[in-house]
């Protein structure tokens, strides 16, 4: 029994820390994938008011998630405190099996976000990994007896320590210059434009269309090639889904820049050939309160006559900002998309027409050359 056990602990712990490093080099996508499981609870009645709290606290959670999701890893691995860490690691097993059984049975959310968006995979397989990890949670609660510690409790309980503020820092850091690995659309190189155009070996869903009638207490559908004649009475028409397509959703589908009189400009500014700078403003109150390095940067655009845009969700307090600069384009966009498209509370991107070409976070726009 001691080479099962073993088998189960590495496997089960070399897991854990990689996905807890993982979702770690980008611990606001996990934030953003709990509110949605807080967002789906409150519209199903579950305790609206405390779905809601629990959301602004998300991304709280998800760095003590995270967090512990590495040291869980590193504790079985090391047979520190085989006690706690067996009994916490099939608790974290639990929760993550009861979320992704909601994600697959209840079809409210598309996916758990499990190993963040660098690896994406489809409900089933994160529910059938759960399912096999919850297994292996039990054999080592049941044989606990055969994990043994490789160092010494204090050298273990030192390393313990390391990974957790390790694994702190680095989701502090990212926090604010922006993850290590960009795996999301918009990472430099793409192009915006490009990537908002359906796919070119796109297969479109194929619909079939019927149509309802009735004659005296009965009512029949009828297909479009079969319909009755004039003595039936029609009722409605339905649009049926005969094949689901493939590849038929563009890889960014609401990246729309709006004017202050609500005008769609994206298509013109991203045309540009000219280079310019849009600067995403996702929370103004989530930067130091004495944080100017922003207003410095884009008073330097103004003085070298070099385009920018601000975008953001929250145009009026972005406005009130910003009200020093000689002059201020300020755009609208969607907060969703800005969460994607911004992974710090500012970013600044360097554009050149609708491809990125390098991106900021607030904490390094000190750095940014003006050129």
């Amino acid at each position: 029994m001691k080479l099962p056990v073993t088998i189960a602990r590495i496997l089960t712990g070399s897991l854990f820390i990689f996905s807890g490093l993982v979702k770690a080099i980008d611990p606001r996508g996990l934030a953003y994938k709990m509110q949605e499981f807080f967002e789906a609870w409150s519209h199903s009645g579950f305790l609206p008011n405390l779905m809601a709290t629990l959301g602004d606290y998300a991304l709280s959670f998800s760095v003590t998630i995270i967090t512990l999701e590495v040291v869980v890893g590193v504790a079985l691995l090391l047979g520190w405190q085989k006690k706690i860490t067996t009994r916490l690691l099939f608790l974290l097993i639990l929760f993550f099996t009861f979320l992704t059984a909601y994600v697959l049975f209840s079809g409210k959310i598309r996916a758990c976000g499990c190993f963040g968006d660098c690896i994406p995979i489809t409900p089933i397989q994160t529910f059938t990994k759960d399912i096999i990890l919850l297994l292996l949670s039990l054999l080592l609660l049941w044989k606990i007896e055969y994990i043994q510690p490789i160092q010494s409790t204090k050298t273990a309980g030192v390393l313990v320590l390391l990974s957790a503020l390790a694994t702190v820092m680095l989701q502090w850091y990212v926090q604010r210059y922006l993850p290590i690995v960009d795996c999301l659309p918009y990472k430099p190189g793409n192009d915006i434009l490009s990537l908002r155009k359906m796919p070119a070996n796109a297969v479109p869903d194929k619909y079939e269309m019927t149509f309802v009638y009735k004659k005296g207490a009965e009512q029949k559908e009828f297909r479009m090639d079969a319909l009755p004649d004039s003595s039936w009475e029609f009722v409605d028409r339905k649009q049926v889904l005969v094949e689901k397509g493939k590849n038929n959703v563009p890889v960014i589908t609401d990246f729309v820049l709006t004017t202050a009189s609500g005008n769609d400009t994206t298509e013109a500014i991203l045309s540009q050939k000219k280079q310019y700078y849009i600067l995403f403003v996702k929370d103004v109150k989530g930067v130091p309160q004495n944080f100017t390095a922003d207003k410095e940067m884009l008073q330097a655009f103004s003085k070298a006559s070099i385009p920018y845009y601000i975008v953001s969700a929250q145009a009026e307090l972005a406005a009130a900002r910003y009200t020093a600069l000689p002059s201020i384009n300020i755009l609208a966009c969607d907060a969703t998309t800005i969460k994607t498209a911004a992974r710090a509370d500012m970013v600044l991107y360097k554009m050149s027409g609708p491809v990125i070409q390098q991106k900021w976070g607030w904490a390094s726009f000190k750095n940014v050359s003006i050129n």
